[in-house]
């Protein structure tokens, strides 16, 4: 019983979440306007930002509309698979319920980390994957086999990160119970992802890559997708993402040791 597959385990709750949301269908239409407006919005800026220049720090308009697709794709697969279940962690740490999790025949780390998901959030994922589509179409040259291959190992260890950053994050919920304002922080310091961080400031630039991974989990799998990547970043990217799966485990481990539940 304590083997049984993480696979198999995601797949489960997957299902429940599916039929969970699926008996409350007006939320689809009700994402689906929230995603336009967020959507609108961004090309809205996009298109006043260009009616004035041709290009921002060497980024054309094609290129920086693969960038807003790879912004909303990634933040669907953040607030239906990683934000959901990962505030329902901070919950059971604060009401003392995390006990159910850890004492389930299987891994703890998994378990609270796909129990909880948002079917519906889905749409932007497929909304950004339509955007990039669109993107890539104006783009000047064709995508290689390379660049997309690039491009989904990036997105892939991208969202690795993200899952990594939000897991520490809640973690800390067990020395600091009370961290209700952890997504409204997040989300603002997601916002600033919607554009490359080769834009901003060194400092800023840093942090969007080294203290939040946005560099990583968006512009790069940009800069793959419109032929900008070079090796370096690739390297970087791979030795960041196993630390961060080394030591959000490793935190977690420590986490729960000092945890004290509705059973102390």
């Amino acid at each position: 019983m304590k083997n049984i597959s993480r696979t198999r385990l995601a797949w489960l709750h997957f299902r429940v979440s599916a039929l969970n949301e699926l008996q409350y269908r007006a939320n689809f239409w009700l994402q689906l306007a929230q995603s336009a407006v967020w959507l609108t919005s961004g090309l809205v800026v996009l298109a006043l930002v260009f009616s004035r220049t041709d290009e921002i720090k060497g980024w054309t308009r094609p290129e920086l509309l693969a960038v807003v697709g790879v912004f909303t794709l990634m933040g669907g697969v953040i607030r239906a698979f990683i934000q959901p279940a990962m505030q329902r962690l901070l919950t059971d740490i604060r009401e003392g319920t995390l006990d159910f999790a850890l004492t389930r025949p299987a891994d703890a780390q998994v378990l609270v980390s796909v129990r909880e998901m948002r079917i519906w959030q889905t749409l932007d994922i497929l909304i950004g994957a339509g955007v990039l589509t669109v993107a890539v179409v104006q783009l000047d040259e064709s995508v290689g086999l390379g660049d997309a291959l690039a491009f989904a190992a990036l997105l892939l260890a991208g969202s690795v990160m993200i899952y990594c950053c939000w897991l520490i994050i809640s973690t800390g919920a067990f020395w600091l119970v009370r961290m209700e304002n952890v997504q409204e922080l997040f989300d603002g310091v997601y916002r600033a992802g919607q554009y490359p961080i080769t834009i901003y400031p060194g400092w800023l630039r840093a942090g969007l890559t080294f203290v939040i991974p946005l560099g990583f989990a968006i512009t790069a799998p940009s800069q793959a997708i419109t032929s900008r990547l070079d090796a370096g970043t690739v390297v970087v990217c791979a030795v960041t993402a196993s630390a961060l799966v080394v030591s959000s485990r490793a935190f977690w481990r420590v986490g729960v040791r000092h945890y004290a539940g509705a059973s102390a």
